[in-house]
């Protein structure tokens, strides 16, 4: 329907959020009224904001910490709206439902203000809204009423009397209540007594008025409402009824109109409508209201029980059935007519004529009903369930509406009612509304925390709701058991993981199972093809995985071994295993061997979605909430398809002892040489140290690394790693594969599946695909040795497991197994280099050299010139990868370019290691000698920064606080970096000189498209140590150089880089923004240039919410780098750079030097402050012992010599490893028994290694 009415110079403000708000401001932008949104800090990124025209940030002047206890009041704050709507210019304010729009004082002081209210009159909803009013003014207009007080009962000796009067059971209500709180059934006179003060302290809690009353309490009993609009004359119409009987909690879930209990008794319908008009005329309603009736099952009698003065949740039905009818139109009209002549609508009008919708509900044949989905847990008593939507899909129908705020990237936060959107479906029969209803809530896709779309399924596919028999008590014995798992425990580590994770690039982990053998063998046990996701756990003693399953399932359990039991009854490992429904499955840690548990489950996990085409968790990314699970998670499960033989018992099938692997304490580890451990890194002799050294895995380890540690040290065959930085370690960043052995000062790191696939350390050596998967096994105190071999070896190396596999599948298939399973093939370590091939630079020629490096067996590092930082360097590798493209090589599947080299990845089993270097080779051969006429088009990106930001000082002074108070770097990065480049001019001139140029982006990677940015002025490469230690902290967008090179960081993180300022970063996880895309989140690219623009700190955090919103559009223009026009502008300026370079060689020699003393000086005295390691020597000791199960470190004791121990799960010690708390348990053997006194050297704060005896008893 449409009106006359004049919207010309009004602006309207929704005082909301979420769906009701977003709704309103669409039918305001249809109708081409201006629109303000207000919003809290949580809400920012909300629909609601992004749409409008203009917003407005709620705030008080409390603390951020106060501010975000008081998110939902905010909402609530009349006097902030009134203040906006001022400073706005509004004109007319929509309350939407809840909060504010049943608040008598809100509309008083809008309309105070010269504003339009958009709703009743404020005297209307005060009496209307305190329930024993209406229930006055209901029964004067003569409609009946629920059997109950006839005002606020004040004591419970009335309440006791009109309870024994009207009959049990009854239901106590606050006065000023709604939304189905302060509600309380009472089933007789104790509960009554017990009930009636906290009911009358509740009520006041919540609305301020403790005022309640008494009803009589209809067990089986109907809910029905009616939608009325008034125009505030006397006029009223109504648009038919709804029925909303299904509640959980006294709170509507779905809701339909036509009523079926209605429609089913005849002249109920008129009757009850008249009823609603009747009493609406005698207070000359004005706006949208809904009446609300108790319906008896029985008799159809009908009792009036409150009336809504707003619009409703579930209005969209009602408009549904009328086409064209806009509700939130109509309020507007009728707001601007009540200003006019007329004071309202005229009631001759299309909107004011009850004929028309007399006859859309005789004639128009739409049954409509809706569901309101939440993210909430109806197995765990409806509790709300926030967090991130991590993908979000509604079916698209021409029968379905869907009214929302929600969409991929949403974050449900825990201060606001958790509804998430209303499912609108329409059909010309009730049967076909519900089945297209059962249909959209199983094909509507919202993943992320729990949500009701299967329970509202199940309603809706009831034998009872179908029948149209669902009464208010339907929901309280309704039987719904999800499938799905429930976490109780969590162990250390759990995450979930698939096959073959992501393999992108770009700084994006690949993640994926630590131990591809083991995860594999669970999935081919419980069902599933080998690369489904499944879970994989870190389990130790006192930090067990315990699950419940709330329906059956079959599942495996492979990996380190474990202790397992199904509701306490102990079953095998490397079995499919039947979990019954509600059974609890508990996997409790043991000492010993390997690391890694598997947990694969029949069908899957198929409510978690990809992200970036994998389901694996990593680095805040996809995965359950890009996170380990934690207690309270609750995952849904896909089919299990059970057979007779997978319940028959616990145990279905067990694999065969053959193929069950051992894992030895001391590892060996075949590995490819490089692509570092050549002679210029390493002398001879610590090559052969390097590999002959048991190197212990340290307690410290993770998914992303595994750090080694001995008492050898590493012989470095250099002093310095040049322009890479003053440690032999150090090299110009180049480019990572998964397995290598990366050098980080003295400390080699095994870089997993969780690491950087860029950095500025040498790599030694790289694991063999096929012996990755022993890495997932390495435990804290178990050692490695590495074996080198060729790259044919290691293609053999790469069969062995894959036959396994095949063994594992046979066997599951009924066949007899044709090989056991064997840790380590006898391949004898070999003298092999890992320099594949070198170019070396002919006299006179402009042609490089050209290294290329062997990195691991599906990799090659391809190096040109010296270790330092060359454009024509950079612009021959862009040639090299950009030719290589052009040949379109199969197997060949991606780059990672960096400062003077790229990292040719490439699928072994599709292309040999000698057929890439030949391309590589042939490809560099058809290069032309100078780089001067190449020439790269690009894109120049205009990033707003804000120098020497308060973001990045408050990083710093973190670092000072919890890391090192004294550096050369410290208390100002940027001032370090005047210093160190020897500038006069101090701060301001190494400002100046940062914004002075643009930046060439030389690579993308290392972390989540991190770009690496050189200026492409030669005078303005600043040059600046990495801190040391690295920071725990960097903000997201920081920007911080290192060496010659800078970086933008994408998300907060550690970091070592010396920060100058603060931009947005480079990448947008959800995709979000007219410069991103859901399969593209990273914005630059090699040879893009990146222009900075300072900005105030005040702007820049405008333009941060913009660009979180999605609503942030970059200055992009193309360009092209010409080599010639960069060769003719730094010969230009030679002398210049000269001097710049002069100046800047002496300030770095001096900061070295000083930093060399003050690292010298925080060395020692962190050395003081050194909890001492255990040295066990309890030679002698009598009784029995509790050791450590992992190398860690003391963090808590909770026993004393003399303490009686109590319970098996009593407390001794919390050890602390991997960043995560591990309590050491007394045991059942220790029960009864009394601490005689702790191990040898014992303390908080002490190491102890696997063994170490942590408590001893008699």
């Amino acid at each position: 329907m449409s009106f006359n009415s004049e919207y010309a110079g009004h602006k309207l403000l929704v005082a909301n959020r979420g769906e009701i708000a977003v709704r309103i401001i669409r039918t305001a932008q249809r109708l081409g009224i201006p629109t303000v949104a207000i919003y809290t800090s949580s809400d920012a990124l909300s629909p609601h904001v992004a749409i409008a025209d203009e917003a407005a940030h709620l705030q008080n002047s409390a603390s951020d910490q106060q501010q975000l206890a008081s998110e939902s009041k905010l909402y609530l704050s009349s006097a902030i709206i009134i203040s906006i709507c001022k400073q706005h210019q509004v004109t007319m304010v929509h309350p939407g439902y809840g909060f504010l729009s049943e608040n008598e004082e809100f509309a008083l002081s809008v309309e105070a203000a010269g504003m339009i209210w958009l709703g009743p009159q404020p005297d209307v909803i005060r009496i209307m809204g305190l329930k024993h009013e209406a229930r006055r003014l209901a029964a004067n207009a003569g409609l009946q009423l629920v059997p109950g007080s006839q005002g606020l009962v004040n004591t419970l000796e009335e309440a006791l009397s009109i309870a024994n009067t009207i009959g049990f059971p009854v239901i106590l209500k606050a006065t000023a209540g709604g939304g189905g709180m302060g509600l309380l059934v009472c089933r007789n006179a104790n509960d009554l007594s017990e009930c009636f003060i906290s009911a009358q302290e509740r009520a006041t809690s919540l609305f301020h008025n403790g005022g309640v009353f008494i009803e009589r309490y209809y067990s089986a009993a109907r809910h029905i409402e009616i939608q009325v609009f008034g125009n505030g004359l006397g006029d009223v119409v109504h648009m038919g009824e709804r029925e909303c009987s299904i509640q959980r909690r006294h709170q509507k879930v779905v809701e339909e109109t036509p009523s079926p209990f209605v429609t089913g008794h005849s002249g109920l319908r008129e009757d009850i409508c008249d009823a609603a008009v009747k009493l609406c005329r005698t207070i000359k309603y004005a706006s949208a209201g809904t009446v609300e009736f108790l319906v008896d099952d029985e008799s159809g009698a009908f009792f009036f029980l409150e009336m809504n003065t707003r619009i409703q949740v579930e209005h969209a039905i009602t408009e549904a059935i009328h086409p064209g009818l806009d509700l939130v139109e109509m309020m507007l009209a009728q707001g601007i007519a009540q200003r006019s002549e007329t004071r309202g609508l005229d009631h001759a009008t299309q909107s004011m004529t009850q004929a028309i919708y007399d006859k859309n509900l005789v004639e128009s044949r739409i049954h409509a009903i809706e569901a309101r989905v939440y993210c909430e847990n109806p197995s765990e008593g409806f509790k709300p369930s926030p967090g991130i939507l991590q993908f979000v899909d509604f079916p698209k129908k021409n029968w379905l509406r869907v009214d929302s705020w929600v969409s991929t990237g949403t974050e449900v936060t825990r201060f606001f009612d958790p509804l998430i959107c209303k499912l609108i479906v329409t059909g010309s029969t009730r049967e076909q509304a519900v089945s297209r209803m059962v249909q959209v809530l199983k094909a509507c896709k919202v993943f992320g925390p729990p949500n009701n779309l299967a329970y509202l399924a199940s309603i809706c596919d009831s034998t009872v709701f179908k029948e149209g028999k669902a009464t208010t008590r339907f929901l309280d014995n309704f039987d719904f058991s999800p499938n799905a798992f429930t976490v109780l425990s969590a162990g250390i580590e759990m995450t979930i993981q698939d096959l073959p994770g992501r393999r992108i690039g770009l700084g994006i982990p690949q993640s994926g199972p630590m131990d591809s053998q083991a995860f594999s063998a669970a999935n081919i046990l419980a069902g599933n093809t080998p690369e489904t996701e499944a879970l994989e756990i870190v389990v130790l003693p006192g930090a067990g995985c315990k699950l419940k399953f709330h329906n059956l399932a079959i599942v495996a359990i492979t990996g380190k071994p474990a202790t397992v039991k199904i509701n306490g009854e102990q079953v095998s490992m490397w079995a499919r295993l039947t979990v019954s429904e509600n059974a609890i499955l508990d996997i409790a840690g043991l000492p010993g061997p390997g690391f890694r548990v598997y947990l694969a489950v029949r069908g899957g996990f198929p409510e978690v979605p990809q992200y970036l085409g994998s389901k694996s968790t990593s680095m805040g990314l996809g995965g359950y909430q890009g996170r380990s699970l934690r207690v309270g998670d609750q995952l849904a499960l896909g089919s299990q398809s059970s057979s007779e033989q997978d319940e028959s018992g616990p145990v279905a099938f067990l694999l065969p002892e053959s193929l069950i692997p051992v894992y030895p304490q001391d590892w060996v580890i075949q590995v490819l040489a490089g692509p570092h451990d050549d002679a210029e890194i390493l002398t001879p002799e610590g090559n052969s140290k390097f590999y002959s050294t048991k190197w212990s895995i340290s307690s410290s380890s993770n998914r992303m690394g595994i750090r080694l540690e001995s008492n050898q040290s590493i012989d470095w065959a250099r002093n310095t790693g040049g322009e890479g930085g003053s440690h032999p370690s150090n090299i110009l960043d180049n480019g990572y594969v998964i397995g290598t052995v990366n050098v980080n000062g003295d400390t080699p790191v095994i870089l997993t599946n969780e690491g950087p696939d860029m950095g500025g350390y040498v790599c030694l050596c790289t694991v063999a695909t096929g012996e990755r998967w022993k890495l997932g096994q390495l435990s804290p105190g178990s050692t490695v040795t590495f074996r080198k071999i060729s790259w044919q070896d290691a293609q053999a190396c790469m069969k062995a497991p894959l036959r396994w596999i095949e063994a594992v599948q046979a066997v599951v298939a009924g066949s007899q197994p044709h090989m056991g399973f064997v840790v380590d093939d006898a391949l004898e370590g070999r003298e092999l280099s890992g320099i594949l091939h070198r170019n070396e630079q002919l006299s006179g020629s402009s042609r490089p050299a050209v290294t290329f490096r062997q990195a691991g067996d599906s990799a090659i590092l391809v190096e040109y010139g010296e270790m330092h930082l060359d454009f024509v360097l950079r612009a021959r590798v862009h040639a090299l990868e950009s030719e290589v493209r052009k040949r379109n090589v199969k197997g060949i599947w991606a780059f990672a370019p960096c400062i003077r080299s790229t990292m040719c990845h490439y699928d072994s089993s599709v292309i040999s290691q000698a057929d890439v270097l030949a391309v590589l080779l042939n490809t560099e051969r058809s290069l032309p000698d100078s780089a001067s006429g190449l020439q790269f088009p690009g894109r120049k990106i205009t990033f707003p920064i804000v120098l020497d930001d308060q973001w990045c000082r408050d990083a710093l002074q973190r670092y000072m606080r919890t890391t090192r108070n004294s550096a050369v770097y410290l208390p100002s990065n940027i001032d370090y970096l005047a210093r160190n480049n020897g500038l006069e001019g101090g701060v301001d001139e190494a400002l100046q000189k940062l914004m002075d140029s643009a930046w060439l982006v030389f690579g993308v990677g290392f972390y989540l498209a991190c770009p690496f940015l050189v200026p492409i002025d030669p005078r303005c490469r600043l040059v600046g140590q990495k801190m040391n230690p690295s920071r725990t902290y960097t903000p997201s967008g920081a920007v911080g150089i290192a060496g010659p090179v800078a970086a933008i960081y994408p998300v907060v993180s550690p970091g070592g880089y010396q920060l100058f300022g603060r931009s947005l970063p480079a990448w947008q996880t959800w995709g979000k923004g007219p410069d991103f895309a859901s399969d593209r989140p990273w914005l630059l690219q090699p040879f893009d240039q990146v222009v900075f623009e300072p900005v105030s700190e005040e702007r820049y955090l405008e333009i941060e919410q913009e660009f979180n919103a999605g609503q942030y559009k970059f200055k992009i223009e193309p360009v092209v780098f010409s080599m010639a026009a960069y060769i003719t502008f730094t010969d230009g300026i030679q002398q210049e750079i000269t001097e710049f370079k002069r100046k800047q060689a002496e300030g770095t020699a001096k900061e070295e030097a000083h930093e060399t003393e003050l690292l010298r000086e925080w060395q020692v005295q962190k050395a003081a402050k050194a909890p001492p390691t255990v040295l066990v020597d309890d030679t002698g000791m009598a009784g029995t012992s509790v050791t450590s199960s992992i190398s860690a470190s003391v963090w808590k004791i909770k026993c004393q010599p003399g303490d009686v121990i109590q319970s098996a799960d009593n407390i001794l010690v919390i050890l602390e490893a991997m960043k995560t708390e591990i309590n050491i348990l007394a045991g059942e053997e220790n029960v009864g028994k009394v601490v005689t006194s702790l191990g040898k050297g014992i303390r908080e704060g002490a190491s102890v290694q696997v063994g170490d005896v942590l408590a001893w008893f008699e």
